[in-house]
């Protein structure tokens, strides 16, 4: 029997910096792979408000949602469990120096070349190149 998906909802959280794009990665301090702010969907809440949320959590950044959401992801996680992954974009109006979890996670601001490098094998990769067209266009 094919167990039910938990849902996550995340952002690529960007700003513009020297006339050029950057993006936030995050991860935990005594890791070593980089992803997005992601999080639990939790009851009552939208997959918008928990990408803020969430983002706010993880990261201290605080901004807007860049129109649809770019894409779903899916990996598995606690013995299995699928976990499904709603990816949005962005825009970061202000940042914290301090967040509720900056005393265990780190936040790095990257180009989207670098991202690319650091996201190698993670599965919101795809979605990059979305983020990317969708900025071009603007």
């Amino acid at each position: 029997m094919a167990r039910r998906a938990v849902r996550q909802a995340g952002t690529i959280a960007i700003r513009h910096k020297r006339k050029r794009w950057q993006l936030c990665l995050v991860r935990k301090r005594s890791g070593k792979r980089w992803g997005i702010p992601k999080g639990l969907i939790e009851p009552g809440h939208t997959l918008k408000e928990t990408a803020l949320k969430e983002t706010w959590e993880e990261a201290g950044l605080r901004g807007r949602l860049v129109g649809r959401a770019l894409g779903v992801y899916e990996f598995e996680k606690w013995g299995g469990t699928p976990i499904e992954v709603t990816v949005f974009l962005m825009e970061v109006l202000a940042q914290s120096d301090e967040w509720p979890e900056w005393d265990w996670r780190e936040r790095r601001w990257v180009s989207f070349r670098k991202a690319e490098a650091l996201l190698a094998d993670h599965p919101v990769r795809p979605m990059l190149e979305r983020a990317r067209a969708l900025l071009d266009k603007r």
